[in-house]
Parts: C-alpha cells; sequence; structure tokens
C-alpha cells in the first residue's frame, strides 16, 4: 500500500478477566496483543484496572495487588518488545503515597507513559476516590515501574515520531462523560486519536446513549475515538458489565464489540488519518477554540513508533454510493430532507424576486423532471397555481419518443402548463448561417441545440415575466458536461449540489410518495438511459447518444467526485479505495480509465464552474465558487495525471 494513503489499524479488547487474578488476567492480556499485532494493528486498548479487574474493591490497597501489579507491567512490556504496536492497558499504579487509576501506554518493549484518571465517580455504585487519587492532585511527574522511570501526567501525548499529525492521548472512563472532557482539551492540544480505558457498567438504555457520546465527541474532536469497556467477567456484587467497546471515526460510527460475550472480544478499524488532518485543516475554527480555556495545559509529548497499516486489505467498509445512506430508511430520509432543502431554497428566490412564475426546459429526463418536482412543490407551498411552471418540451434531432412522451405525461399529471416548441429547423437555419454542414454531427451541432433551447427560455422568461430554472446536477458541474452559455445557464440552479447518483433516488422518493399516474411515469423516467439527446436518434426513435458511454460510469464518478473533493484524495488513493468498493463490477483498469477521465475534466472544466449560477448546497461536497469550491480555472493538472501516463 502506498504509505500517503495514511490508514491506521486500531484495536479495541475486551478480554476475559477475573476480579484478582492478576496472573491471569495478564496472559489474556498478552494473548489479545499479540493477536491483535499479528493482525497488523497499530493501536491496541485494553479496557480501565484491566490487569486487576475494576470491582476490586479495598484489595486495591493491598500490598499483594500492588506487588502482583507491578509484576504484571513488567511482564507486558518484556511481551510487547518484539510487537510493532502501541498499547494502552488499564492498572491501578503507585506514585509515592498515591494510588493512580491509570492507562498504561507500552512501546518496544518498554513503559513509555501513565496517564491517570481526572475525574473520580464516587456517587450511586461508584466509590472510586475512596481508592485512587486523581491525576488532577497527582503531583509527581514520574512513577516507578520495575527499571523504568515512567512519565506519568495526565496531560500526555504520544507522537509518532515521523508523522506528528498521528498522535494519541488518553482519558479513563468518567472522564468523557463530563462536561468539558479532557479529550477536547487533547484534541485542541494536537491528538488525532483518542482512547477511552472504561468499566462502563450496564444499565437498560446505556449502550445507545454511550454509543452516541462516543460517536459525537468524535465528532466535536475530528478524532478516531477508542473506547475498551469491562466485560462480564467483572461483574459483581451490584453491577454488570457487557464490555461495549467502541471505534468511531469524525462522527461515524466504525466498529462495535459484540456485547456480553463470555469470551475475549477484538473490534478492529482501520482509520483514515488523512481524512482527521483534512478536515481539522479545513475548520480552522477548531484551532480558536482553545482561547475560552484561557491557557491550555502543559503538555508532556513523547515520541514513539506508531505503525500505519501497511496490508493490501482493508477491514474499513468503502461505499459504492458515498453520498447515499445504506438502510432504505436512510436513503428515504436523506431524500426528504434534500427535497425539503430545495423546496425551501427555491420558495425564498421566488419571494425575494416577487415572480410568480417559473419556466423550465422539461426533457423528459432526470434533472428535468427533479426541478419540475420541486417546482410543484414549491408552488403549492406558496399558494401559487400550478399553471404558472411554464414547461417547453424542444424537440430536436437527439429527442427520442420515449422521453418527448414522458414529458407530456409529467406535464399533464402535475397539473403544469406545457409547450412544445421544435428547434430542428430554426437551428438548421443557424448552421446555414455558420457555415457548418448539419449532417457534422459534432460538438457545434450539439452545442448549438443546447444554446437555442436556452435562448428559448430565457426570451420566454422575460416575456412570461418568469424565472428560468435550471437543472444541471452536480456530476455534470463535476465533469464540465454541460454546454456554456447553455444548458450551463439559467436564473436558479435548483440540483447543482446533487450527484447523478442521488437524483435518481430523490424522484424516486417523490414517485413513492404521490403514487398513481405520476408514480409510473416518474419510474420510467428514472429508468430511462441518461442523455443529452443531442446527437440524431437512432432510425427506430430511440436514444443514440448515451451519457455513460462517453464519459464513463456515473457511479464511478460521484465516487471519485466525493473522495476527492470531500476528502482531498489523490488519484493514486482513490483507486486504491475504488477497487475495493467495486470489486468484481470493474476491473481495476476500468477504474483507473475512467478516474483519468475525471481528473482530466475535473481540470479542464474548472472555468466552467467559475460563472456558475446560484443554487442550494444540500451535502457536504459542493462546487459552487462562492462557497466550497475554488480553485484557478487555469490549473495545470500535471501532479495529478502522473499514474495515467
Amino acid at each position: 500500500m502506498h504509505k500517503s494513503f495514511s490508514f491506521l489499524r486500531t484495536a479495541v479488547v475486551t478480554p476475559k478477566v477475573l476480579p484478582g487474578n492478576i496472573e491471569a488476567n495478564t496472559k489474556n492480556i498478552i494473548d489479545s496483543i499479540k493477536s491483535a499485532a499479528a493482525n497488523e494493528a497499530g493501536i491496541i486498548l485494553f479496557p480501565e484496572l484491566a490487569i486487576t479487574g475494576y470491582t476490586l474493591g479495598d484489595l486495591f490497597h493491598n500490598d499483594t495487588t500492588k506487588i502482583r501489579t507491578e509484576e504484571a507491567l513488567i511482564n507486558i512490556a518484556k511481551a510487547t518488545k518484539d510487537i510493532d504496536a502501541v498499547c494502552i492497558v488499564g492498572a491501578p499504579v503507585v506514585t509515592g503515597t498515591n494510588l493512580l487509576n491509570a492507562g498504561v501506554v507500552f512501546s518496544k518493549g518498554a513503559p513509555i507513559a501513565i496517564i491517570p484518571k481526572l475525574h473520580l465517580p464516587n456517587y450511586k455504585e461508584f466509590y472510586e476516590k475512596r481508592w485512587f487519587t486523581s491525576g488532577y492532585d497527582n503531583v509527581r511527574a514520574t512513577a516507578k515501574i520495575g527499571e523504568w522511570e515512567v512519565p506519568c501526567g495526565a496531560f500526555t501525548l504520544i507522537e509518532d515520531a515521523k508523522n506528528p499529525e498521528l498522535t494519541i492521548a488518553v482519558e479513563v472512563c468518567e472522564d468523557v462523560w463530563m462536561p468539558i472532557p479532557p479529550s477536547s482539551i487533547h484534541a485542541l492540544a494536537g491528538a488525532t486519536i483518542l482512547c477511552n480505558l472504561s468499566a462502563s457498567n450496564e444499565l437498560v438504555g446505556k449502550a445507545s446513549y454511550r454509543r452516541e457520546l462516543v460517536t459525537t465527541q468524535s465528532a466535536h474532536t475530528v478524532s478516531a475515538y477508542l473506547y475498551a469497556s469491562a466485560g462480564v467477567g467483572e461483574s459483581s456484587t451490584d453491577v454488570v458489565f457487557s464490555g461495549h467497546s467502541i471505534i468511531a471515526e469524525n462522527g461515524t460510527l466504525l466498529a462495535e464489540s459484540k456485547r456480553f460475550s463470555r469470551e475475549n472480544e477484538i473490534v478492529y478499524a482501520d482509520i483514515d488519518i488523512d481524512h482527521l488532518t483534512l478536515d481539522r485543516a479545513r475548520t480552522n475554527s477548531f484551532s480558536d477554540n482553545h482561547r475560552l480555556l484561557g491557557t491550555m495545559p502543559t503538555y508532556n509529548t513523547i515520541k514513539t513508533t506508531i505503525p500505519r497499516f501497511e496490508g493490501k486489505t482493508l477491514i474499513r467498509k468503502i461505499k459504492q454510493t458515498p453520498f447515499l445512506p445504506e438502510q432504505i430508511e436512510k436513503r428515504e430520509e436523506v431524500c426528504k430532507e434534500i427535497f425539503s432543502i430545495q423546496t425551501s431554497a427555491l420558495a425564498k428566490r421566488m419571494e425575494a424576486t416577487g415572480l410568480s412564475k417559473i419556466v423550465l426546459g422539461l426533457s423528459g429526463g432526470l434533472d428535468s423532471t427533479l426541478a419540475l418536482l420541486v417546482a410543484i412543490e414549491t408552488f403549492d407551498l406558496l399558494g401559487i397555481d400550478r399553471k404558472n411552471i411554464l414547461c417547453y418540451t424542444m424537440p430536436g434531432y437527439g429527442t427520442s419518443d420515449r422521453t418527448k412522451n414522458n414529458a407530456f405525461i409529467l406535464a399533464e399529471c402535475a397539473g403544469v402548463s406545457i409547450e412544445e416548441i421544435p428547434i430542428g429547423e430554426t437551428v438548421a437555419l443557424h448552421f446555414k448561417d455558420i457555415s457548418h454542414d448539419k449532417n457534422t454531427e459534432d460538438i457545434v451541432f450539439e452545442n448549438s441545440q443546447a444554446r437555442y433551447r436556452t435562448m428559448i427560455l430565457m426570451n420566454k422568461a422575460n416575456q412570461q415575466s418568469g424565472l428560468v430554472l435550471g437543472t444541471g446536477d452536480l456530476s455534470e458541474a463535476a465533469l464540465g458536461w454541460c454546454t456554456f452559455n447553455g444548458d450551463h445557464i439559467a436564473n436558479y440552479n435548483i440540483n447543482i449540489s446533487i450527484p447523478k447518483t442521488l437524483v435518481k433516488y430523490v424522484v424516486a422518493y417523490v414517485a413513492h410518495a404521490q403514487g398513481g399516474g405520476l408514480e409510473k411515469v416518474l419510474k420510467d423516467i428514472i429508468d430511462t438511459p441518461v442523455s443529452p439527446e443531442l446527437k440524431s436518434t437512432n432510425t427506430d426513435g430511440t436514444i443514440a447518444q448515451v451519457t455513460e458511454d462517453v464519459v464513463g460510469p456515473y457511479i464511478l464518478h460521484d465516487f471519485f467526485l466525493y473522495h476527492f473533493v470531500r476528502w482531498g484524495g489523490s488519484p493514486e488513493k482513490i483507486l486504491f479505495l475504488a477497487t475495493i468498493a467495486f470489486e468484481g463490477i470493474y476491473d481495476e483498469q476500468t477504474i483507473k480509465k475512467w478516474l483519468g477521465v475525471f481528473v482530466r475534466r475535473f481540470f479542464q472544466n474548472q472555468w466552467k464552474r467559475s460563472v456558475a449560477t446560484d443554487g442550494p448546497k444540500v451535502g457536504s461536497v459542493s462546487l459552487s465558487p462562492r462557497g466550497d469550491w475554488r480553485m484557478p480555472s487555469d490549473a495545470d493538472m500535471t501532479a495529478w495525471m502522473t499514474m495515467f501516463k
């Protein structure tokens, strides 16, 4: 794997723990470390007080517990000598006259840091202040473990010596449940991987709250958050533990353990460090947030080696359609939200302009259909007669019987106005004016039709005092698959931040919601091949020009677009991810071919996007030159095309 891909495999372990049986617990921990390391984990995290068990009570102060714990820590250090991973294990650690509930960090056969718990719960079923001293109150900077004098402090960062963007910080259980968790401050100090050693007991409803807490904290801190929790083996007296371990990245749940397992549980996830560092860099208010603290704590930074994942197979699931949730019910929710945003945006534009008519080129294709559906919903919302939606179908040389018929059926079912204005004769006269052979179906042949259609719409809008509603989508904008001063232009473009793969689902959502004859025609429109219909139809009147035959599959281009714009991925990384996502569907050679087309067209067509029409942003990826995407129209693409030579 290319090292710049920056994946880090992490493992969160819930070992089978017997409270008080330190020797057996230590063996189990060492075995789990070896197992996780063999699976290429670079960080291996264990629960709170995993060496002794969390529920040991007053036995924490017994000399035998202290002696056996130190022996266990020494044995774990020796066992990790040849382990290429950072291991974090929960243990009670003696510092002078204090006993700390801490996470001990091991690397290359040595304990390199001791990070104590700050917030000790002492309410309900918890009695931690009876045994432990808070990290706030511990004044010793080091603690003795065998031959090692180990740095000790809650404000500690473990930084990769070669890649400082990969930095680990640790907090313990209760810390993350606080109004201002230490992990938030650790993130402001530069930590991108936050680790929590926990012994969170199970109560009805607590698992869902815990999952939400961890996932949300990863979003707040723009980090990966690893949460290891004590398992059922520690259940005793009044408390039961479930071993609910979680890995989240920047608001997304990547993995969680099976709860109530009676055996060792290890969950893995591959963290994309590039994603975290990019979002941190983009969100410049993130680094400003430390000002609320007044003075940041002084951190002790310990450098070590944190191995990146260098294998060929990711555990991380790579979605084929990153703009779409996988669950059907969530897809419907997203589509409903998008449709509501579009409707609200258009309603505002109508109110602001004082206009009560919309002019729309209705081709019978997917994009103009969505624009019409938004217009209908908007007019119903504003109480405007649907007949004020003025649709024009403008058949040319490439207009198929299927799309033309669907345009009329759609308009009739929706109760909007529609008029046919054939463009063939007028365009033929234009060809004569510019001395172009009408039998030469080149770019002039295509663009002349597209520009004439737009001229009709603009002039009709002046004639009718209406607003020309644009229909081009995000995928077309990314590829430059539009005619400058043709379908590229409108008074307001309602689809401009919706990728083609998502347009289908929004139309399908409306189709399902409407039912009846409208649903029938919408389903046929969804099934119609995507085409600009600018080249002559087949002899039987069917579509001859299929867009995806020319520029490539939209499902691939939307994948490329998402990873290029949202995550700043290099072509090499995007190709790697795409070969995983589309395994068995497209081979690497095919993906590489269309990726080259995407990169080339994306760079070559920025000049069109630089003068794009207004339109509402609906998702995390937008190419508006006034918002999310600013790029020189004349940027040199050489560095991005290297792999395609």
